[in-house]
Parts: structure tokens; sequence; C-alpha cells
């Protein structure tokens, strides 16, 4: 049966979701953001394992021109004085076609715009109040508009402005007391590592991560490090202590510093209301330390759709449970690695470099940790 939706937040989540209907469905949507366009970032590098990359070919995204991409080959994993402890081969997870990515998070956005643009898409619409009327849900928005429709989608991020009007239980995302700093690199300047691969150097309660996002060799660098409080006019402070581990880093981050801090959701909930469903960070959000941000913004924009697509029956409680499952897995291992990785003993780092030594190299180990998520 034909149905109305309207999808709040035009991240990668709602992009995703709005294309899969749109290319899947006849429901009618429309997708209302915020802002005044889309945000186009062209510094701001992602990771797409393969567990995204077989949804996004599902509406096209096999046809992005190749040179705007690229496919790392594997993970080399550092200490932060650029000594290698070992690597991890990424190939193992390709398959028919399907192959682990980095690319521009603009790269992305442009693909999914694409199709969406014009006729479903609307600025500046920010909620003022809901209601519910005859079965359905009325979304009156602050420039004097409205939408009556059957199902609302929620993709606006973890600080989801769609929750405070439908949850009465607050849930604020938690400060980890950790900063991310990103900047690019226009080559690899005097850092040894392979330009073909994803490079990860660990520090004391800091750890750096360098990608390529396309075929003309820029790269991604992102500097996690651990901190009380997040101060933007005070960046260059938290970027010191990356140099002194490393003098060699200083030339890396020369350019435009790029911040924010990290935030995860401490509990995931239900929706309250059978009509109004999350997607992406707005269902959970948690730590980029396993490059599995945008792949579960994706998964879950699928998984809702095929639900809603299929008209199961108690739709609700069935996304909420498969979602829940796959988010608690990435969950873990983003928490259990952003704990490993900061070690600030020494003892602790040489324990810690032994036995990603022998664990990289044992294939259930590496399947059970990386599999469960990337072959979905």
């Amino acid at each position: 049966m034909k149905k109305k939706l309207a999808i709040i937040g035009a991240g990668i989540a709602g992009l995703t979701f709005a294309n899969l209907v749109k290319k899947y469905s006849d429901h009618d949507f429309m997708l209302y953001e915020k802002e005044e366009s889309l945000s186009l970032d062209e510094g701001f590098g992602i990771q797409l394992s393969t567990n995204s990359i077989k949804i996004l070919n599902l509406i096209g995204f096999q046809e992005v021109n190749d040179k705007k991409i690229y496919h790392p080959i594997g993970v080399d994993f550092y200490d932060i004085q650029n000594k290698k402890i070992c690597d991890l081969d990424l190939t193992q997870f390709n398959k028919n076609g399907i192959k682990y990515t980095t690319l521009q998070r603009l790269t992305l956005i442009e693909f999914l715009k694409e199709n969406i643009y014009t006729q479903h898409l609307r600025f500046g619409k920010r909620i003022k109040e809901v209601s519910e009327l005859k079965g359905k849900v009325l979304i009156k928005f602050d420039d004097n508009t409205n939408d009556l429709v059957d199902f609302v989608v929620g993709a606006d991020g973890i600080f989801s402005n769609t929750k405070s009007f439908f949850e009465k239980k607050k849930n604020e995302p938690i400060f980890k007391k950790a900063i991310a700093v990103r900047t690019i690199l226009k080559s690899k300047s005097n850092l040894d590592i392979n330009e073909n691969k994803i490079s990860l150097m660990m520090g004391k309660n800091c750890h750096l991560v360098v990608y390529p996002i396309n075929k003309n060799k820029e790269l991604n660098l992102v500097y996690i490090i651990r901190d009380n409080k997040y101060d933007p006019n005070n960046i260059r402070r938290l970027v010191d202590k990356a140099v002194i581990q490393n003098s060699n880093l200083e030339k890396a981050f020369s350019g435009e510093l790029k911040s924010w801090p990290l935030y995860s959701t401490p509990k995931v909930t239900p929706s309250s209301n059978n009509k109004v469903f999350y997607i992406g960070d707005a269902f959970n959000g948690f730590l980029p330390t396993m490059a599995q941000g945008a792949g579960q913004s994706i998964e879950s924009a699928y998984e809702l759709f095929n639900l809603l697509k299929e008209e199961k029956l108690n739709v609700q409680n069935t996304y909420f449970e498969e979602r829940l499952k796959r988010v608690k897995i990435a969950k873990k291992r983003s928490d259990l690695n952003f704990f490993v990785f900061h070690f600030s003993s020494s003892i602790m780092q040489s324990i810690r470099n032994f036995f990603m030594k022998v664990l990289v190299k044992r294939k259930g180990f590496v399947n059970s940790y990386l599999g469960r998520i990337y072959k979905n």
C-alpha cells in the first residue's frame, strides 16, 4: 500500500534511505533539511567497508568516477614514532567488485543527492510542532508549512531534533573526553607510510589515521586525542601533543585544521511511536574508532526501507531488534579500539603490540572481529 514518508535530515542516512525509496518503491516522500544547503565539506574523508558498498551499489554507486575514490589494500599499524607493528589485509573482504573504499564525504553526498536534489528535498525546514491526526503524523515547521504523513524517519544525527519532539525520555549523548582533528595532505609529507594503505599510528592517549581519498593520492589525516574539554580556539595545543611524540608530524599538521568533540549515545532505546523511526546516528551514535559511522548509517537506512517496503507486521519492534544487534557489535568494537589504541603505559603498549602481531594473522579472529561487520 502506498504510504507518505517524511525524512528528517539530509545526511548520509537520510539520503541513502531516500534513494532506496525512490528507486524501489512507489511511496511518496519528502526529505527535510534544517540547513539552507547540504554539507559539502571537501576535506572530509570517510571509510566505507564492504557491508555498506554492497548496499550503495543497489542505487548505482559503482558508476561513480573511479578517480574520485580509492580502494586501500590493507591497514598498516605503527607506533607513534612511525615504527611498523603489523599489517592487516583488507582485500580478503572484497568480493564481486565490492571493495573496501575510501573517499571524500563530498563525493558520496554528491552521488546520493543526484536523484533527490530538486523534487524531493526541502531546505531550511525546522520542526516546530508534531501531533497525531486521523492516524497519521502532522509535522509543522517553523516557516508555517506542514506535512501530514504515515511515517517519520529521523535521520538528523546524534543530537536528533526529531527525537526531542517524539521521545519523553532523554538520552543525551555523552562527551567521551576526546577530540578529533582533521587535515588533508597533498602527499605523505615526511611520514614513512604506504600510500596504498590505511596507516594507523598509536601513541600515548592518542592515535592518528591516514588514508588516501582519491586517485590523486590526497590523504585524509585524522588525529584523535583524549582531552577533558573541547575548545575550538585551542586546537593547536592538541596538535602540539602529537608533535611532541613525533616531530615528523609537524609538517603534516601545518595546513588547515578542522576539529570536533567526540560523543556517544549512552543507551539505545526504541522509538515510543510506531510511526516514527530513527536511522544513522539518530538511532545510535558511537566512536569513530571502527570506521563504521557512515557504514552503519547506510545499513540502518537499508534495513528500515526493506521492512517498510515489505509491510511487515510490527515493523517497529523488528527494526529495533535487528538494528540493535548490529549496533552492539560495531559499538563494542569501537569502544575496545578506543581503549587499546590509546594506552599510555609503555608496558601495556608492548603487550598490545605483541598480541596485535599474532591476531592479525589468525583468520578466525579477523573474520570474527571484522568479518561479522564487513560480510553482512
